[in-house]
């Protein structure tokens, strides 16, 4: 298909240079075309690339493979119906001129062109509030320039007033102070956050309110941003995936996964049967207890305590079953690039038993105390909606963009691990408002069983790890036995899995949706570039379609049922 697509793409786009790289047609155009390629990909019917996933930039300055230019932009999209996955390059010359804005296309665009712009400093011509996002505003450079020191810390002394921001948003949604007197409305500013339980994290919520109905909308994030790129291209891929647990802590495990997965994709490295359903029940088993721990914090958002204990208690008791399979709680760094840190313990599958019906019992419990509670329906249903449409245009994946109605799951539409064997449904809501990305991920939970107890029942016997002495440290005896095993030990470690030179995208359906990993290799054992496609990120990109025009405390009941994790949002 992707051969079909690329000469498909490259008839289309003549002046364009197309190419594949894993999964994804790779189409570079120069940058007076930029704009009309991204309309067309997105417009066209036979390409129909509604989703904006990501967009980030590279800078080739310390590359060892001469480029064109120092800097260059990536929008990664994708057609969800039909598994077509593209990325647009262009090269910048000029950071300060820069490239023409996608804002206009897709609402995704402006989350992700702050980002390039805060970590690269590359404009955006066009864009309409083209500010920093994971950085404070007093922050000096750009971070992810080569040139910049990692050990350069810069601390912010003064908080911005977001007063510009959301006046202009005012503006945008037709209120100016014209209007507010002929109404006689007196306009009152609230923060929520980003010190404050309700935002379940360390996030801003700045609200414009007539009464307690918000008129406008604007957020500031970033305050639990650790670098998490510009450390990775300091650490060996291996060594990058303790890493990973910190982004959704969560549902630590799948980000193991996601990342690990998308390294082999580039290696060619097919781990072992029996480590790819042993992914399966990790992931599985995260995803349930992620939407756990989103549903009970919401609940309580409600009022609802007595729900939270029924969820949250059977959470807690899953992490001794986490500790006994991986050897740690919350961040157990269990994967490895070529399969996994180990194999599980001998009566794993009646510890999981025990524990998938305790998780049973108490989404039963829960569900009898809010599934006909008329109050729980008043405070969700026909709140705070998002139209199919506009979810798309905001890069929502998983759950949230499910609940408006559209029924895209990587397991099932671009299958791995052998997805594609499990039986299994995807819950779609009808309506998209708190109601569906609520009730939805209580259905994914016994999905998850549901494909539990089928890898249960189905895991072969085997191997946990690929025999590649490339990727895989070898067998103690052969360390201590012999000089070519301890060398390729010694190399492993401290050298890293050497990864051939390439760019490429590899992405997982993960608890809040797609995480997706661009790797640019430069035949090091450490990544050149390494950019996480978190999804919590753009969900809140798109908060203030959904909160605008509701109540203040409908806004506090949205962001539970979005499920915002501040250590993807920031990374």
């Amino acid at each position: 298909m992707n051969r079909t697509m690329r000469e498909k793409i490259g008839a289309a786009f003549p002046d364009a240079t197309c190419s594949t790289a894993l999964d994804t047609v790779v189409v570079e155009v120069s940058p007076e075309t930029l704009e009309n390629t991204l309309a067309r990909l997105k417009n066209d019917a036979a390409f129909n690339c509604s989703l904006l996933l990501d967009v980030t930039a590279i800078d080739y300055l310390d590359h060892p493979q001469p480029q064109p230019t120092r800097f260059a932009v990536v929008y990664t999209l994708r057609n969800w119906q039909d598994n077509l996955l593209v990325q647009v390059r262009c090269p910048v010359a000029d950071p300060e001129r820069g490239v023409p804005s996608a804002c206009h296309l897709w609402g995704s665009a402006n989350w992700g062109e702050r980002e390039v712009y805060d970590q690269y400093g590359i404009r955006f011509a066009g864009h309409p509030d083209l500010r920093r996002i994971l950085n404070h505003w007093q922050f000096q450079g750009h971070p992810l320039r080569k040139d910049y020191p990692i050990g350069k810390g810069q601390i912010c002394y003064e908080t911005d007033s977001l007063e510009k921001e959301i006046r202009a948003r005012l503006v945008e949604n037709g209120i100016n102070e014209t209007t507010l007197k002929d109404i006689n409305t007196e306009i009152m500013f609230l923060n929520l956050g980003p010190s404050h339980p309700a935002t379940h994290g360390a996030i801003r919520i700045l609200t414009a309110l007539d009464g307690e109905t918000i008129l406008a909308n604007v957020n500031e994030i970033g305050y639990l941003h650790r670098g998490f790129e510009k450390t990775a291209e300091h650490r060996t891929y291996n060594q990058i995936v303790p890493l990973t647990d910190r982004l959704n802590y969560c549902s630590s495990m799948i980000n193991n996964i996601a990342y690990v997965k998308a390294i082999e994709a580039w290696l060619g490295v097919q781990i072992t049967e029996r480590a790819q359903f042993m992914r399966v029940v990790l992931t599985e088993f995260y995803r349930i207890l992620d939407h756990l721990v989103c549903i009970a914090a919401n609940l309580v958002d409600m009022g609802g305590l007595t729900n939270y204990w029924y969820l949250y208690n059977e959470k807690e008791a899953a992490y001794d079953f986490i500790s006994r399979l991986t050897g740690a709680r919350l961040t157990s760094s269990f994967t490895r690039i070529g399969g996994m840190y180990r194999d599980f313990h001998e009566s794993w599958k009646e510890d999981l038993e025990g524990h998938l019906r305790a998780i049973e019992k108490g989404i039963g419990d829960s569900l009898k105390l809010v599934e006909t509670n008329r109050i729980v329906h008043d405070r969700t249903q026909n709140v705070c909606i998002l139209p199919a449409e506009t979810a798309l245009s905001y890069g929502f994946t998983g759950p949230t963009l499910r609940a408006s109605g559209v029924p895209f799951d990587l397991r099932k539409d671009a299958p791995y691990y052998n997805y594609q064997h499990f039986d299994f449904e995807v819950p779609v809501g009808s309506t998209g408002d708190i109601y569906d990305r609520f009730m939805i991920r209580f259905e994914e939970m016994f999905q998850s069983i549901r494909i539990l107890r089928q890898a249960m029942k189905h895991i072969p016997e085997g191997p946990v790890d690929v025999a590649d002495a490339r990727v895989h440290l070898p067998p103690k005896n052969e360390v201590y036995g012999n000089i070519e095993g301890l060398a390729n030990h010694f190399k492993l470690v401290f050298e890293g899995v050497k990864v051939p030179p390439g760019e490429w995208y590899d992405s997982f359906e993960a608890a809040n949706g797609e995480l997706g990993f661009h790797v640019v290799a430069d035949g090091s054992g450490r990544p050149y570039k390494l950019k996480v496609r978190p999804p919590c990120f753009y969900i809140m990109g798109g908060f203030h379609r959904m909160v605008e025009g509701y109540m203040i405390a409908d806004a506090i009941i949205n962001l539970g049922c979005i499920n915002i994790i501040g250590g993807e949002l920031d990374r």
